[in-house]
């Protein structure tokens, strides 16, 4: 694949995104990114296209010098990784990527649903947690170990229905300097915490087990944004507690990708950053 190094900031070349995944028309990231870049002025196209985990490798290399970046979702996040010539510390941590910088020596690869989730989290009013519960032991609940030890939590319980494929998070634990507790999920055994975040597949139902994590498991932030109130979140609302559906995490990853396609950085805000974002929301919102 050969390409031009972007000169970030300039406004011809190159201009065109897209997300990649399969399945991807339910994606709302066109409308985010479309919203970011009327807001700072860049005529840049942002698409989308369905791509399979076989066919990522033959659609990348197609992309020419016009193409800035992409946006990745499932099941392209892991091959993403492998592909990657250099990864950010939260893809490098996750062995994930939802994120594509592509320069003239390759694709640099970024996972910003680490710190989208992190934000998200903070917009709930979860600053500092003593502890935090994560459901599932997937990939997305790789990142959400990430990200509660990026907000400060010092425990970090994960439940899963295979505590022994939940083994790897405890060892990522230990890189993160926090000390990851596995249970089962259905484990009696519920300890306070300050929040949870659900990383499973949406419409999972835990049954009687949801009541019984709900009560003093603090505010939920379930990643889906589909199928809303979802089982889970329908139980912290019996319990009197707040349910966030995946929709703040959506909004503040895509931001942190904007900051990547913009200044090469995840970590550098935006010029008119709170313009952009506020335009997100509406975008969002709108849908």
């Amino acid at each position: 694949m050969v390409r031009r190094q972007p000169e970030l900031g300039m406004l011809t070349d190159p201009t065109r995104l897209a997300v990649w995944g399969d399945p991807i028309a339910h994606s709302r990231s066109p409308r985010l990114h479309a919203a970011a870049y009327g807001v700072l002025g860049l005529e840049w196209e942002y698409g989308r296209q369905r791509v399979s985990t076989d066919a990522f490798t033959d659609h990348l290399a197609q992309l020419d010098a016009t193409w800035r970046g992409l946006s990745l979702t499932m099941p392209l996040k892991t091959v993403a990784a492998r592909t990657a010539r250099s990864l950010d510390e939260d893809a490098r941590l996750t062995g994930a990527v939802n994120t594509f910088l592509l320069t003239d020596d390759g694709p640099h690869g970024f996972n910003t649903d680490v710190g989208g989730l992190a934000r998200a989290l903070a917009e709930m009013g979860v600053r500092s947690p003593a502890a935090v519960r994560v459901l599932g032991a997937g990939a997305t609940a790789t990142s959400a170990v990430v990200s509660a030890a990026r907000v400060g939590a010092g425990l970090i319980e994960v439940r899963a229905r295979r505590p022994d494929a939940a083994e790897s998070l405890r060892r990522l634990g230990d890189a993160l300097d926090a000390e990851v507790r596995v249970r089962a999920v259905d484990d009696d055994t519920v300890d306070p915490v300050d929040a949870t975040i659900a990383a499973l597949p949406g419409g999972t139902d835990l049954g009687p087990v949801a009541d019984l994590l709900a009560s003093g498991s603090g505010p939920l932030v379930d990643v889906v944004y589909g199928g809303w109130p979802t089982p889970l979140a329908q139980a912290w609302s019996r319990a009197g507690v707040a349910a966030h559906n995946g929709l703040g995490m959506l909004l503040h990853q895509a931001l942190l990708q904007v900051r990547v396609f913009v200044t090469g950085d995840p970590d550098r805000p935006l010029d008119r950053e709170d313009a952009v974002l506020a335009a997100m929301r509406t975008a969002l919102v709108g849908d």
